[in-house]
């Protein structure tokens, strides 16, 4: 028995085809349903306009439609079980978008009888006790938009193929393979859109194989999910049918037709007319795929959806045309776009590089980062490669970077204190998230107010992974090239060039100054002269006027406990001795209040700086905290801003 079962609630509508099931019973084929051309039961109705409904919005209610005769699926008892293929067109209208309905099935089976059969988790088909039972003899592909932990659903919109029972055999998230490239597209089920569902069984290997796509998609080359279980163990036998010969319609006429003299002279020349348009589309072909050519290797696959196709991205940012450009930097540009399929708003950065060295680690590490989850992180949602560039898409961020509030003069919007102590307090709970709360350590190395992002509500997120490395906890990170921005590295970077959660914490004390005071890490002076952030708020601090670096477009306006708090903290952070820093951890607690700061004088600290830097083999010039600064100019190799 073919029949369609839904799982639970939400407006539903389906219209179906079912096409080449066995050669016996040759082909069944609707285009519109009546109330005649099926059995239904539960909620099931056929509208006016012919369309199969299994739902009328009621939660917890069964509803079946089946084919009104048994189909054969063998040619003599005891016979293979032949191949058979079934396409569907299907609709999951949802009227209430913010409720997850639980889906359907489509099912063979060799009863119409369901009476003791449990709706939602179980199709309608099982229940607590049956599920699982061989006796049913029931084979099922559903198709699922609810996450049963029970049932080990692997997510809440996924497709899976199931033999007497509601635990998949095979299951996989819901989506397609497009020809062209083999890249996974996402397809929602619930998404109120028509889509197209393949259930295929080849007798001589008995794999059964499902594929699904949009409805305006012909159908994909590499099926969603294959199976291999033989259904002669599974369907019943039965007897097909007598074939009545009188209803064969009649053999065509097999003979020599006259030709006009017309026809031989148009022929050619709609043969010619035919190869030229032929060679003229295959031409325009072979443009459109070299214009979309990407760089994809072998050891990409295990990616699967982090890896956007390049057309994708093309179309989404308008051709990546300067109207669309958010900004640029040392290490690219960054355009704002539109997802074709999804309408996401995304950032798309578009670098260079020239080598495949380290491609493969780095892209490793990029896919890592998609996986970080945090309110004060920009989403990395994945990557792509094109000949020289490498693209890399985030979450877009309304409100643009902090750097632009900060620096920019024809820039309207002017943070506030409160907004500015908020921000701060967001970009330390996402480093402490990166250095200590996820799976791995992770060490972003470019901290700094341009890649610090304002979302709708002017909240700030951490971005640009770009030059992030993660490693295990417990493990020391292994030495690297010296990358970040010049004013925002650690001392020790120049000795050893490795990083570690603690040159993060110098670079964010150089953001806590940056944002208090809304200057850069160099500035000028009353005489025209560059004078480092740094030193310019310590030597204020040693005069007792630290509160006159804050921004003067404050206007007055903060509360002056918070303002200590930042300034001197950004100074201890920004500490030359590592060990001399505090962690994120603590970081926190002091912005929290829930640990007072240390006690400190500006003076003490310059000398306890020159103190231990001598102690730990820093060259005894360096008697203050700027001059470490300055000497990053004379370092080769040391990467720009971006």
């Amino acid at each position: 028995m073919l029949a369609m079962a839904m799982k639970l609630t939400s407006f539903l509508q389906f219209l179906l085809f079912l096409t080449t099931l066995v050669s016996c019973d040759g082909q069944v084929l609707f285009s519109g349903f009546t109330q005649s051309s099926l059995d239904l039961d539960g909620s099931a109705i056929v509208s006016n306009n012919g369309l199969l409904d299994l739902s009328n919005g009621t939660a917890i209610l069964n509803g079946h439609a089946f084919y009104p005769t048994p189909l054969h699926f063998r040619k003599s008892p005891g016979g293979n079980v032949q191949s058979f293929s079934v396409n569907i067109v299907f609709s999951m209208i949802n009227a209430y978008p913010d409720l997850s309905a639980d889906g359907m099935a489509f099912f063979i089976a060799p009863t119409k009888n369901f009476s003791d059969a449990r709706a939602a988790k179980y199709f309608g088909l099982l229940n607590e006790k049956s599920n699982g039972e061989p006796s049913k003899h029931i084979f099922m592909v559903e198709l699922d938009t609810y996450k049963n932990a029970e049932l080990q659903d692997i997510n809440d919109n996924h497709v899976g193929i199931n033999i007497n029972s509601a635990i998949s055999l095979q299951s996989q998230p819901s989506g397609y393979y497009e020809d062209d490239g083999g890249v996974f597209k996402n397809l929602m089920l619930n998404g109120n859109k028509g889509t197209q569902l393949w259930v295929e069984y080849d007798e001589g290997t008995t794999q059964i194989d499902v594929t699904l796509a949009p409805i305006n998609v012909g159908k994909p080359s590499k099926p969603l999910l294959s199976a291999t279980y033989d259904l002669c163990t599974l369907l019943s036998n039965s007897t097909p049918p007598p074939l009545e010969v009188s209803k064969l319609p009649k053999l065509p006429f097999l003979g020599p037709k006259p030709q006009s003299k017309l026809l031989e002279i148009i022929l050619p020349i709609a043969t010619a007319i035919l190869i030229l348009s032929i060679g003229t589309v295959l031409i325009l072909v072979v443009r459109r795929k070299m214009k979309y050519a990407e760089v994809r290797d072998d050891w990409e696959r295990e990616f699967g959806p982090h890896r956007f196709s390049y057309k994708d991205l093309y179309h989404a940012t308008g051709g990546f045309k300067n109207k669309h450009l958010l900004g640029e930097g040392g290490f690219g540009k960054v355009y704002k776009g539109v997802l074709p399929l999804s309408n996401v708003e995304v950032a798309v950065k578009r670098m260079s590089h020239e080598s495949r060295q380290g491609m493969k680690e780095f892209v490793t590490e990029v896919v890592s980062i998609g996986r970080l989850r945090h309110r004060n992180l920009v989403q990395l949602l994945g990557y792509c490669r094109r000949k020289g560039e490498l693209f890399l898409v985030y979450n877009y961020m309304p409100n643009g970077s902090l750097d632009k509030c900060l620096h920019c003069e024809e820039h309207n919007a002017i943070l506030n204190w409160a907004q500015r102590f908020r921000v701060m307090k967001g970009i330390a709970t996402g480093l402490l998230y990166l250095h200590e709360k996820w799976e791995k350590i992770v060490i972003h190395r470019d901290i700094k107010a341009s890649n610090v992002l304002l979302d709708g509500e002017m909240n700030g997120r951490l971005g640009d992974f770009g030059l992030a490395r993660l490693y295990d906890h417990g493990t020391d990170p292994q030495t690297t090239h010296m990358v970040g921005t010049k004013g925002y590295l650690a001392p020790e970077l120049l000795r050893t060039g490795k990083a570690s959660p603690q040159t993060d914490v110098f670079a964010f004390g150089m953001f806590l100054l940056e944002v208090a005071c809304g200057q850069t890490h160099v500035k000028k002076n009353a005489e025209g002269d560059e004078i480092f952030l740094v030193d310019w708020v310590l030597e204020h601090w040693n005069k007792g006027l630290l509160t006159r670096t804050l921004d003067c477009r404050l206007q007055g306006d903060y509360n002056i406990d918070e303002a200590y708090l930042v300034l001197k903290l950004g100074l201890l952070c920004l500490h030359p001795i590592p060990s001399s820093r505090p962690r994120m951890r603590e970081v926190m607690q002091y912005l929290d209040g829930d640990m007072p700061l240390p006690e400190l004088r500006p003076t003490q600290l310059s000398l306890n700086m020159a103190a231990m830097m001598k102690k730990n083999g820093l060259t005894t010039s360096v008697v203050s905290y700027p001059q470490i600064l300055s000497s990053f100019d004379t370092i080769s190799g040391l990467s720009g801003g971006r």
